[in-house]
C-alpha cells in the first residue's frame, strides 16, 4: 500500500511537472531568440541614426568598425551602387526583398540569422542595415535555464514523493497496527487495544475497534458468569440426588451412586471455577491428557463392567500436555467415550490409544456411515443431541489439531482427537480389562 501511494504521487507530480516544464522550455528558447533579435535591432537603429548625420562611405566604414557587431564581422550597410560596407552574410536578392517590403525582415544564413533593417537617407537613397546573429547567440543561456528547470522539476517530484511516503507510512503503520490487533483479538487476546493514529478515518476505525474489544470482553464475561450461575443451579437437584443416594443400603449400587454424586459435584466445581476465569487465564491453561483420561476411565470402566464390554488402554506412559483448560479436555474425553456407550450395543469391545499424537477411540460396533454428517452440530442419526462429536472437533481445533473419523482396526468406528505433532511415538499397552 505504501509503494502504491508513492507511485501515485510520482505519477501525479510528474504529469504536473511536465505540464509546466514543456511550455517553460519552449518559452526560454523563445526569450533567448527574441533577446538576440532585439540586440540586433538596437544595433541597426544605432547605425540608422549615424547614417542620418552623414552617409559618406568612408565615415560609415569607421562607424561600422566602432560597433560591437561590426568589430566582430557581423554588421554591414548596403547602399545602392556601391559594395556593402562591413561584412555581409546575405545575398543581393535578400537585400532587394527587404527594400521591397520596407520593413525589417530576417533571412536564414549559414550558422545563424541575418536581421535586415531597411531605411531611407535624407537624399532619398534606400539603405539596408544587416546585423548577423549567430545561432549561439540565439541559444545563449537556454541550456542552463533548461537544466535549472529540469533540476527544479526533479526536486519538486522527489519532494512530493518523499512527502507522500511520509504520509503513507503513517497510514500504513496505522493500518498494520489495526490489522495486527484484529488478529490478536481473534486469537483470544481481549486485552489488546489500538493507539489511534493516521488519518481521521483510521483514527475513527481504531476507536471503534477499542470500543468493540471492550464490549466483546464484557459480553464474554457476562456469558461466563451466566454459565457459572447455570452450573450453580444444578446443585439443588444434585443435593436431592445425594440425599437419595445416602438413604440407599450399603452395596455396589449404593456405593456407585454415591461415587457418581461426588464426581458430579467435583465436575460442577470445575465448571464453575473454569467459567469464572478470564479469557487470558484460560488461554494460558494446560492439562495432561493422560491424567484426564485415567480419571474419566475410572468412571466409564464401571459402566463397561455392567455392560460386559471388553476394553483396553494403549499407551500413556508419558504425560501429554494439551494447551486447553482441564474442563474442556474432560468434556472432549467424555464425548469420545460416551459415544461408544451411546451408539454401540452392550458387550461391544472398545480400545483407547493415547500418545503425544492425541487420543484414539476404536470400537467393534457398526461404525459411522456418514462421517461428515456425524460432526454437524445438532444433527444426529442415532437419536442423540448431535453435539458430542462437534464438541470433540471444537476442542481439537482449539488445541491446534483436528478430529478424525474413519474405520478402525476393531471393525467399527475410529474417532480420534489428533494433536499437532510431527511424529507419533510408538505406543505401548498400559492397561487391559474385560
Amino acid at each position: 500500500m505504501r509503494w502504491e501511494l508513492n507511485r501515485l504521487a510520482l505519477a501525479i507530480t510528474s504529469m504536473v511537472a511536465l505540464a509546466f516544464l514543456v511550455p517553460l522550455i519552449y518559452a526560454t528558447g523563445k526569450i533567448a531568440h527574441d533577446r538576440a533579435i532585439g540586440d540586433a535591432r538596437q544595433q541597426a537603429a544605432a547605425m540608422v541614426a549615424a547614417m542620418a548625420v552623414n552617409a559618406d562611405p568612408q565615415l560609415l566604414t569607421s562607424a561600422v568598425a566602432s560597433t560591437v557587431a561590426g568589430s566582430a564581422g557581423r554588421l554591414a550597410v548596403h547602399l545602392p551602387g556601391i559594395a556593402p560596407v562591413g561584412t555581409t552574410h546575405v545575398t543581393g536578392a535578400e537585400v532587394q526583398q527587404a527594400n521591397l517590403y520596407r520593413r525589417p525582415v530576417t533571412a536564414q544564413t549559414a550558422g545563424g540569422l541575418a536581421y535586415l533593417q531597411p531605411s531611407v537617407l535624407s537624399d532619398g537613397r534606400s539603405v539596408v542595415i544587416e546585423v548577423y546573429v549567430p545561432d549561439e547567440d540565439m541559444r545563449e543561456g537556454v541550456w542552463p535555464a533548461w537544466l535549472a528547470l529540469g533540476a527544479l522539476a526533479v526536486v519538486l517530484v522527489a519532494g512530493s514523493v518523499l512527502l507522500a511516503d511520509r504520509l503513507g507510512s503513517r497510514m500504513v503503520r496505522a493500518t498494520a497496527d489495526l490489522a495486527t490487533s484484529s488478529r490478536r483479538l481473534g486469537a483470544g487476546d481481549l486485552a489488546v487495544r489500538v493507539e489511534p493514529s493516521g488519518p481521521p478515518e483510521l483514527r475513527d476505525a481504531a476507536t471503534a475497534f477499542n470500543v468493540m474489544a471492550a464490549d466483546l470482553r464484557r459480553l464474554l464475561d457476562a456469558e461466563r458468569e451466566l454459565a457459572a450461575d447455570l452450573s450453580h443451579r444444578l446443585r439443588t437437584p444434585l443435593t436431592a440426588l445425594r440425599l437419595d443416594a445416602e438413604t440407599m443400603p450399603p452395596g455396589p449400587i449404593g456405593d456407585r451412586m454415591r461415587q457418581a454424586c461426588d464426581m458430579l459435584d467435583e465436575e460442577l466445581e470445575a465448571i464453575i471455577a473454569g467459567a469464572r476465569l478470564g479469557v487470558e487465564a484460560r488461554n494460558n491453561e494446560q492439562a495432561d491428557l493422560v491424567e484426564v483420561l485415567a480419571d474419566r476411565l475410572a468412571f466409564w470402566s464401571a459402566l463397561a463392567e455392567d455392560q460386559f464390554r471388553p476394553w483396553e488402554v494403549v499407551g500413556g506412559q508419558d504425560p501429554v500436555l494439551v494447551p486447553l483448560p482441564r474442563s474442556e479436555l474432560i468434556l472432549a474425553v467424555d464425548s469420545l467415550l460416551g459415544n461408544v456407550f451411546a451408539h454401540t450395543p452392550e458387550g461391544v469391545a472398545f480400545r483407547v490409544t493415547v500418545s503425544a499424537a492425541g487420543l484414539l477411540v476404536d470400537d467393534a460396533g457398526p461404525g459411522i456411515a456418514d462421517p461428515a454428517a456425524a460432526v454437524q452440530r445438532g444433527v444426529s442419526g442415532a437419536g442423540s443431541t448431535g453435539l458430542g462429536l462437534d464438541i470433540v472437533r471444537r476442542v481439537a481445533e482449539a488445541a491446534g489439531g483436528r478430529l478424525e473419523i474413519s474405520r478402525g482396526p476393531l471393525g467399527g468406528a475410529r474417532i480420534g482427537l489428533l494433536l499437532p505433532v510431527r511424529e507419533r511415538p510408538v505406543a505401548g499397552r498400559r492397561h487391559a480389562a474385560s
